[in-house]
């Protein structure tokens, strides 16, 4: 049961992640990339490493695309300014 689990979860990350890529407008980017973090941290809770799965929680679902929107914003005000 655990081993198509994994699997699964493997095959809903490599989604997630080719979501990211594929995206065009910035915004939805970042919202892919928060998506993707929460599927990797679900991934690793399966894999029973429940720290990598709270860190990746923390970096990579609110941190890394709470830096993006910011500098997203930076350069919309940068734009307007001009």
């Amino acid at each position: 049961m655990m081993i198509w689990l994994t699997g699964i979860m493997l095959v809903i990350a490599a989604a997630a992640g080719l979501l990211v890529v594929l995206s065009r407008d910035p915004k939805r980017q970042i919202f892919a990339l928060c998506a993707n973090g929460l599927v990797l941290s679900l991934l690793f809770f399966a894999l029973q490493a429940p720290d990598v799965a709270l860190s990746e929680i923390v970096v990579g679902a609110v941190v890394v695309p709470l830096l993006f929107l910011v500098a997203l914003a930076a350069v919309a005000v940068a734009r307007v300014r001009e």
